[in-house]
C-alpha cells in the first residue's frame, strides 16, 4: 500500500540551490528542491558524499532515496534575502605551520616573546595584515613554500536565502517500512542535517510521521502550518513526463560527490491546493 512521509521544513533561513557556483550561491525562490530534501534524508541516514559509507555501511544507497516520489507545499513562501559575503583577506591567527610554509616570513619584531607564546598548537595575532598560505608546493629541494605571487585580498561572494519560510514536503513510497526508517532517522540523524545549506539549521522537528495514501492526498489532508500565510498554497508534485501540465526540472540527484555532483531531469506539476477539513494536524500530543 502506498504511504507518504511528511517533513516539516521551517527555519529562519533556507537555501535550495539549483545553479550555485563558488562566488554565486543561489536558491530556488519558491520551494525546496528534490535534490536538497533527498540530500537531507541521505545525511540523516548516514550517507557519505563519497558513497563508500565507511562509518555506516547500512546506509541506503542514493539510488534508493532518489527513486522516491517527491512533493512539497509552500504554506509560508518566505522572502528572498541576499547576503553580502566575503571570504579570506583581513587578519589571520598565525600558527607554527604557517610560519614554516609561508614564503613571506613574519618579521621577528612582530612575534611575541618566547615566554608569552602559546603552545605549539596555539595561535596568536600579529599587528599587521597577514594572509594564510595559499598554493603550497615543494621547491626544487623538496621544501614546501607558499606561492608569494598570489594576492591575499578577500573574495566577494553573493549568497541568496529564503527567509522566514515554512514548507511541508512529502516522500511517497510503496515500502512503508522504508519511510518509517527515514522518519526515525530524521528524529535521530546520524549526520548533521540542514535546510539546503550548512548555516541553515531547522527550527522545528523535521519528521511529522508516515501516513497511508498517495502524496497529493496526504498533503491535501494535512492542516496548514501554524504560521502559514497562504490559504491555498502552491504545491509541486513529481509526475510522469507524459502527464498533463507537467514541466521538466533538473534536480533529480545522481551523485553528491563533492567533485562530481550530477543531476538529471525529472518532471513535476504545480497546482494550488485547497485544504478543507484536514485530518492530519500539527498539534503535539
Amino acid at each position: 500500500m502506498t504511504s507518504t512521509l511528511l517533513i516539516r521544513l521551517a527555519g529562519p533561513l533556507q537555501a535550495w540551490g539549483t545553479l550555485s557556483k563558488f562566488r554565486h550561491r543561489d536558491t530556488d525562490p519558491n520551494r525546496p528542491t528534490k535534490s536538497g530534501v533527498i540530500g537531507l534524508l541521505a545525511a540523516a541516514d548516514g550517507h557519505d558524499r563519497s558513497g563508500i559509507n565507511h562509518d555506516y555501511p547500512d546506509a541506503l544507497p542514493l539510488e534508493t532515496l532518489a527513486a522516491l516520489r517527491f512533493g512539497v507545499r509552500a504554506d509560508r513562501p518566505g522572502v528572498l534575502m541576499r547576503d553580502y559575503h566575503t571570504v579570506g583577506g583581513g587578519q589571520f591567527p598565525i600558527r607554527p605551520r604557517d610560519l614554516l610554509l609561508d614564503g613571506r616570513r613574519i618579521p621577528p619584531a612582530q612575534l611575541p616573546p618566547e615566554s608569552d607564546r602559546p603552545s605549539p598548537f596555539g595561535s596568536f595575532d600579529v599587528p599587521d595584515w597577514y594572509g594564510a598560505p595559499k598554493s603550497i608546493a615543494p621547491d626544487s629541494f623538496g621544501v614546501l613554500h607558499a606561492n608569494p605571487a598570489l594576492k591575499r585580498s578577500g573574495l566577494i561572494t553573493e549568497r541568496w536565502y529564503l527567509a522566514d519560510a515554512a514548507f511541508v514536503a512529502g516522500i511517497e513510497s510503496d515500502d512503508r517500512d522504508l519511510l518509517v526508517r527515514l522518519a526515525d532517522r530524521l528524529d535521530r540523524p546520524r549526520r548533521m542535517v540542514w535546510l539546503g545549506r550548512k548555516n541553515c539549521p531547522p527550527a522545528e522537528r523535521l519528521s511529522h510521521g508516515v501516513y497511508e495514501g498517495k502524496l497529493e492526498a496526504v498533503l491535501a489532508d494535512t492542516a496548514l502550518l501554524p504560521n502559514a500565510t497562504q490559504a491555498q498554497p502552491y504545491s509541486w508534485l513529481e509526475a510522469g513526463p507524459n502527464e498533463p501540465g507537467t514541466v521538466p526540472v533538473q534536480d533529480q540527484p545522481v551523485s553528491f560527490t563533492s567533485r562530481n555532483r550530477a543531476h538529471i531531469q525529472r518532471w513535476e506539476r504545480r497546482q494550488r491546493m485547497s485544504i478543507t477539513n484536514p485530518s492530519i494536524t500539527w498539534e503535539v500530543p
